[in-house]
């Protein structure tokens, strides 16, 4: 019987989403996956399967000035004496540990393959910087993606399509299904026991920046005053939407926002000018095993990032069966937004307010429609699409591995 090919597969840290890809890669190669940090920035849990892979912790905690590259050499090169790989795949190329990852390799004449989800839009590009990348990317064999929006800015960084899978962006569908199914079963004794309001919008992001969330808390606003609005103007005749019935619930839906950061406060202090005291929640950080308590429960889910290489919020959204209104700044839209909600300019806080308006507009069965098409997208982004991805990347990597030029080997090795 032919052995599976041995991988050893990086990443910042093993969270439940790493756990889960390396699980599925399992069943179809050797897999070591390699963390450089047993801590993670956020607290997050981990997924509850056991492991079918080896596992290898460096440093307790790693952050990206700590420790210095000659650390991370001397540790890197001891993985891949221990695992002895025929194979790295690293995610990124200027990750905290990737060119130290890359440096070592190069040295051994190991072949890589990247994991990345970076998209040409994601921020502004340079010339200058986008030469180095393209002699970074040179470097690689092959490249596991997210979806068409990564592989063709690897395509542009030189990287041939031939060379690239998708795969890279998914999440434990069937965790969330199943327990989103399950706690819909008994959805009043939740829903009071986590004081969750009976119809409303799910938001769930760092409390950072390029999230968006001042924005949304506006549009948010402007949906609940345009929403009253028109019941007050239809409070005494029946209206008939022009796609659909009028909503089963004509009260405007709250907000309940999940996750915590710097800007907690700057979003708390929207909320009194806006009279959006008592309908926009802010539970917090919830850990991996809470978070499908609220995505069960939601009606609908919205990500308002001004950028954002995938969104895997996105993909748990869509495997707990709730139509979605995302970002087109998203890289995960072509893939996951496909009938199944609706997209907005994250910088029209407007046209955001429209899309909350119409889809709280909608019919239950409206609503259930495009929470049924997501599960159907969703399908198609399951663990098992990560392990087949890395799988077919690995087998060519090792197979036809791409030779560098003597100045992109010579970049890394001054790491």
């Amino acid at each position: 019987m032919e052995s599976k090919p041995a991988v050893a597969v990086v990443f910042h840290h093993i969270g439940p989403y790493h756990h889960a890809r390396l699980n599925a890669a399992a069943d179809k190669l050797s897999v070591t996956g390699v963390e450089w940090s047993a801590k993670a920035y956020d607290a997050w849990g981990r997924g509850d399967a056991p492991a079918r892979y080896q596992k290898i912790s460096l440093f307790s905690e790693a952050a990206d000035h700590y420790p210095g590259n000659r650390q991370r050499r001397e540790a890197f090169r001891w993985v891949l004496e221990q695992a002895k790989p025929d194979l790295v795949a690293v995610n990124g190329w200027n990750n905290f540990g990737s060119l130290v990852a890359a440096n070592c390799c190069v040295r051994r004449g190991i072949p890589m393959v990247v994991m990345s989800e970076s998209a040409r839009a994601d921020e502004s590009r340079r010339w200058w910087k986008e030469m180095t990348k393209r002699r970074i990317v040179s470097l690689y064999s092959a490249a596991l993606v997210g979806g068409q929006r990564h592989v063709e800015y690897l395509v542009e960084l030189g990287m041939p399509r031939e060379r690239i899978f998708t795969g890279y962006d998914v999440v434990e569908n069937d965790y969330f299904a199943r327990r989103t199914l399950e706690i819909r079963n008994s959805k009043f004794e939740i829903r009071k026991q986590y004081g969750l309001p009976e119809n409303y919008f799910l938001a769930s992001a760092r409390f950072i920046e390029k999230k968006n969330l001042p924005r949304l808390i506006r549009a948010y606003a402007e949906y609940r005053q345009r929403s009253s609005a028109f019941a007050e103007a239809t409070a005494d005749r029946e209206v008939r939407d022009q796609r659909s019935d009028v909503s089963d619930t004509k009260a405007p839906w709250d907000l309940v926002l999940l996750g915590d950061g710097p800007l907690r406060e700057t979003l708390n202090s929207q909320l009194s000018p806006l009279n959006l005291d008592g309908h926009v929640h802010l539970p917090g950080f919830k850990q991996y095993d809470e978070l499908p308590i609220y995505y069960a429960l939601a009606n609908a889910f919205v990500h308002a990032s001004t950028t954002e290489q995938w969104g895997l919020v996105v993909n748990e959204a869509i495997a707990s069966g709730l139509p979605v209104i995302v970002s087109e700044r998203c890289g995960c839209v072509p893939e996951l937004v496909q009938g199944n909600g609706f997209t907005f300019d994250p910088f029209d806080e407007h046209e955001l307010a429209a899309r909350l308006l119409r889809m709280a507009a909608l019919s239950y069965e409206e609503r259930k429609n495009l929470g049924d098409a997501s599960y159907t997208i969703a399908a198609n982004f399951a663990p098992e699409r990560f392990g087949e991805g890395l799988e077919k990347a690995a087998q060519l990597a090792v197979s036809h591995p791409r030779k560098a030029s003597l100045l992109s080997g010579a970049l890394v090795k001054l790491r």
